[in-house]
C-alpha cells in the first residue's frame, strides 16, 4: 500500500466517524460539510428520506431532536479506491432512545452504508449514501 493509499484510508475513515459525531451531536453545519453540495443520501430502507442534500438536512433536523439519545457506532469499513472516487461499505449499529424514564423504550438499528466518496480540494466528501438494513428491533421497557 503507497501512503497515499494509507492516507487516503485514514482520511475516509476519519469521515466517515466524523459523520456519526455531527449527527449524535445535532451539529448540521459540520454534517453538511461532510457531503458534495450535489450529494445524493438514501435512508428509505430504514424508513427515512430519500433525496438530495437539502431533504437529508431537513429530514434530519427535524426528525432527531424527537429522540431523547442515540449512538451512530460505525465500524469495519471497507474500502476501495480509484484515484479520486472512493467506494466504502461500513456497518453501523444504531441504539436509539425512544423514551424517557426509568425503563425506556429502545429501537437497535443495524445497516451497511453504501458511499461513493470524491476526492475534493477540501478533502474527502460523500457523494452518494445509501442506507441498507439489516435489523431493527424495538425493545419495551418494563410498564
Amino acid at each position: 500500500m503507497s501512503l497515499q493509499e494509507i492516507s487516503d484510508r485514514m482520511e475516509i475513515q476519519d469521515l466517515l466517524i466524523a459523520y456519526s459525531y455531527a449527527l449524535d451531536f445535532q451539529d448540521w453545519s459540520a454534517m453538511e460539510a461532510l457531503f458534495t453540495p450535489d450529494a445524493t443520501v438514501d435512508y428509505s430502507e430504514m424508513g427515512g428520506s430519500k433525496g438530495d442534500l437539502d431533504t437529508t438536512m431537513e429530514f434530519l433536523r427535524t426528525t432527531m431532536p424527537g429522540f431523547p439519545a442515540y449512538q451512530h457506532l460505525v465500524a469495519g469499513t471497507e474500502i476501495t479506491i480509484e484515484g479520486d472516487v472512493a467506494r466504502a461499505r461500513t456497518m453501523l449499529h444504531n441504539p436509539m432512545v425512544m423514551s424517557e424514564g426509568d425503563q425506556p423504550d429502545l429501537m437497535f438499528c443495524g445497516l451497511w452504508y453504501l458511499d461513493t466518496l470524491v476526492r475534493t480540494a477540501d478533502g474527502w466528501r460523500i457523494k452518494e449514501r445509501v442506507e441498507k438494513k439489516s435489523y431493527m428491533r424495538f425493545f419495551p421497557g418494563k410498564k
